[in-house]
């Protein structure tokens, strides 16, 4: 069995845009939004945002429908079936919300492919009005990292999905993403792991401007064609190389590492998806 987990960022990544955005501008509220912007924080203003589309008059259901509509290339549909098919763990972690995620997935045929999704919580309220609140609520306490926006440290949640499966067996990482907010949990990797920045994004430009931050190996992709290509390389390169290495193993005298027993630690706001 493979012993690789597969973490997608959400936006730009496995969607070919931003979600936010997307909602805003097929609903028609980007002047307002474009004009709030500079006014507080993303998270937050999304959840403003809604507000103002619920005294609009537009419903869940619109929301719903309009998210259906976010362009999703064939390619990565492929590479995440194809990719759990191979034996991968996979996980999203995006600073979307979980309603916006999960409506996607669900309609694509995508949803029972992934075994845990980290994103901001997000419900409709009594009035009916969608509500969208942060990963880590910033108006209590802070998360500490400087790279990462207030309402979601990324590299946090990858920490505590490598200890799990660390405790799991599983030992290596693909991580898959394209803004700043990667940037921070594509430092938490090691030199057996794989970062895929998309080209040209902002991740792709940190990282080229700091190279030697990153001990992952670096692997670009620019469309849906190009990361199901590489994904599914960098999958079978790894499927190869851990059977030889047990094959190596099971050969000589050498004995087993320990695994780690599992971690007690609670897992915050992720969504463990049945299957």
């Amino acid at each position: 069995m493979a012993r690789i987990v597969v973490v997608f960022d959400f936006d730009k990544t496995i969607i070919d845009c931003d979600s936010d955005n997307w909602v805003v501008d097929q609903l028609g509220a980007t002047e307002l939004f474009e004009h709030l912007l500079p006014t507080m924080p993303w998270n937050s203003l999304m959840d403003r945002m809604m507000k103002e589309l619920h005294l609009q008059g537009k419903t869940i259901e619109e929301i719903a429908d309009c998210l259906k509509r976010a362009p999703l290339d064939p390619h990565v549909i492929t590479a995440i079936k194809s990719a759990y098919d191979l034996g991968c763990d996979l996980r999203v972690v995006s600073d979307a919300n979980l309603f916006f995620v999960v409506t996607v997935l669900k309609h694509h045929g995508l949803l029972e492919y992934f075994s845990e999704i980290n994103t901001n919580p997000s419900y409709v309220d009594e009035e009916g009005r969608f509500r969208i609140f942060p990963y880590h609520d910033f108006t209590t306490s802070s998360h500490g990292c400087s790279l990462c926006p207030p309402n979601m440290c990324k590299g946090k949640i990858i920490e505590r999905i490598q200890a799990q499966a660390s405790a799991d067996g599983k030992k290596r990482f693909i991580y898959l993403g394209d803004g700043k907010g990667d940037y921070c949990p594509s430092l938490k990797f090691s030199e057996e792991d794989y970062a895929m920045p998309r080209k040209n994004y902002p991740l792709w430009q940190l990282i080229c401007d700091n190279p030697q931050q990153l001990k992952a190996e670096v692997h670009e992709w620019s469309n849906g064609e190009e990361l199901e290509r590489t994904l599914l390389q960098l999958v079978n390169m790894s499927n190869t190389a851990d059977h030889n290495n047990a094959a190596q193993l099971f050969s000589g005298d050498c004995k087993l590492d320990t695994i780690p027993a599992s971690p007690n630690e609670a897992i915050p706001l992720a969504l463990r998806v049945p299957h």
